[in-house]
């Protein structure tokens, strides 16, 4: 799709803003972002005068279409807990892109979201980037896999408790995890010494890639003490580990900075429900950031409605969080730590054409998503005091 935005106050995030600027789409990527843009004849104008202009939102860890609103234990797929190691499990597999929590990324300006298996396993599985928007998730598709999601802490230990078998405990997740991959060392040096065929193993070709660096491992905790674990058991293997949710990570904000482990934080919209969650804060991101901790925000959706992504950021700000990274924290760092800055998060040319038309200052708990583009497309619009997904992908024949 092509599309000219101009004559806003244009956000690129990779750099610095210009006023009155284009941002020029073509064929659904950014060709030109700039003040002095030459817009083609044969390219439709969108003008943004008056308004801001800021690459979509990223949301780095959800549960989008796997935990469908509203729809009970029919729209519930979000955990496998059936078996502790879910490793060749895919999330990609049971996304409904129907799930009413994609229009309402769109509404909060969020164009692209991981989505991730629960943390009810010791190892959920297989995570996926897509867009929020499309008919089906292969037309949706960003990347598959992005990383492996696995869990320490009371969740795992819980439901696996119930069902009298490993884990019951903390020692019993990390021995879960140890010895699986234990396992795919084994199985990697087997494969590599096999001369014909060889007999493959789906869960341990997932964790061989976590082992050989082209996965990251995304690491469920909360508590500082399973923060280390996951430190601890990250540099046993040599894995690339990013901590998800981080709860406690300001007590431990200097040990992640020296490992250069980032942190996707958060939900922080919520109550402090279980022990984990005691030390619950919008200042943690605060911390972490001026640790030297490279940070992503994360409404965890459905914990917190993903549409709340950017009102979360504000709050951090209030309490603490610088406010350019707290708008590289749901652009420019989800992106680059979950490996998806070659697509999304900034406005730069080569990147995919996903961009959103603000009322103002996005950080202004006032401000509202006005026009979202996806590659170009516009897919959302708010007008007369209701916002609309403008080309809905359910067609009558």
């Amino acid at each position: 799709m092509n599309v000219a935005i101009t004559g806003g106050h244009v956000v690129p995030v990779a750099g610095e803003p210009v006023e009155g600027g284009t941002v020029l789409i073509r064929d659904g990527r950014i060709v030109a972002v700039g003040a002095d843009v030459a817009v083609p004849d044969d390219v439709p104008v969108v003008s943004a005068e008056g308004a801001w202009v800021l690459p979509g939102f990223v949301e780095a860890h959800g549960h989008l279409g796997v935990h469908e609103e509203g729809e009970g234990w029919a729209g519930q797929d979000t955990n496998e807990m059936t078996d502790p190691n879910g490793a060749r499990l895919r999330a990609l597999d049971a996304i409904n892109p129907a799930d009413t929590g994609f229009a309402d990324a769109l509404a909060g300006g969020v164009t692209t979201a991981v989505i991730k298996p629960g943390s009810g396993n010791v190892i959920g599985g297989r995570t996926v980037a897509v867009k929020c928007w499309g008919r089906t998730v292969d037309e949706m598709l960003v990347r598959e896999p992005v990383s492996v999601k696995s869990a320490l802490g009371e969740n795992p230990k819980r439901v696996y408790g119930e069902q009298k078998k490993i884990p019951s405990t903390r020692q019993g997740v990390a021995a879960v995890i140890r010895d699986a991959f234990t396992r795919a060392q084994d199985y990697a040096e087997r494969k590599a010494a096999a001369d014909g065929p060889f007999e493959r193993d789906n869960t341990l070709e997932v964790l061989s890639r976590v082992l050989d660096g082209s996965l990251p491992w995304c690491q469920h905790c909360h508590r500082a003490d399973d923060i280390a674990t996951a430190l601890r058991l990250a540099e046993e293997f040599g894995y690339r580990l990013v901590v998800n949710h981080g709860t406690e990570g300001h007590l431990v904000a200097d040990l992640l900075a020296e490992r250069g482990v980032p942190v996707i934080v958060g939900p922080l919209f919520t109550t402090r429900s279980k022990v984990e969650l005691r030390s619950r804060s919008l200042r943690t991101p605060g911390v972490l950031a001026r640790a030297g901790v490279e940070i992503a925000i994360t409404t965890d959706h459905p914990v917190v409605p993903i549409n709340f992504l950017v009102h979360q950021a504000t709050l951090a700000v209030k309490e603490g969080l610088d406010r350019d990274v707290a708008l590289a924290s749901i652009t420019a760092n989800p992106a680059r730590i979950m490996g998806l800055d070659d697509r999304v998060g900034s406005l730069r040319p080569g990147l995919d054409g996903d961009v959103v038309i603000w009322s103002g200052d996005p950080l202004d708990v006032m401000s509202r998503a006005l026009r979202v583009f996806v590659q170009g497309r516009e897919v959302y619009r708010y007008a007369d005091g209701e916002g609309v997904v403008t080309d809905p992908f359910y067609r009558e024949p």
